[in-house]
């Protein structure tokens, strides 16, 4: 099976999460962290920074690394790492995506996150409501 690496932005601000609904492709409509994947010779953080540029026009500051999530969908294996990250410049431009939202952390189940990202969702709450959580 052919494993596919990309990156994702959990981008935070203000106590909340963006999140994008996808706009093409096979999993068209469903929500993500936005992110890509990683181009050779790139490292992740690198990749994260280049793909948020290019989908968002947004310029974002790569914090700690969430999760890496491997996620098997029937034709391809997916190995993503997540990372936590805020904005330095722009204003969010969706130019692949079909909508965003940001929500409040008892909002994370109001939308339908792709499977591969749902165990990112549960361990960000999990991180969210930790008292020693920032």
């Amino acid at each position: 099976m052919k494993t596919i690496k990309v990156v994702a932005a959990i981008i935070q601000k203000d106590g909340k999460t963006f999140a994008t609904q996808r706009g093409y492709g096979e999993f068209q409509g469903g929500w993500e962290f936005p992110g890509g994947k990683i181009e050779e010779g790139e490292t992740p953080e690198q990749a994260l920074v280049r793909e948020i540029k290019e989908e968002l026009d947004t310029e974002i500051e790569v914090g700690e690394l969430l999760e890496r999530v491997e996620y098997d969908y029937p034709s391809f294996h997916l190995s993503m790492d997540c990372f936590l990250c805020t904005i330095k410049s722009g204003e969010l431009v969706l130019k692949e995506h079909e909508d965003a939202k940001w929500l409040e952390k008892e909002q994370l189940d109001s939308v339908e996150w792709l499977p591969a990202d749902e165990g990112v969702v549960e361990k960000l709450k999990k991180k969210l409501l930790s008292p020693n959580y920032k």
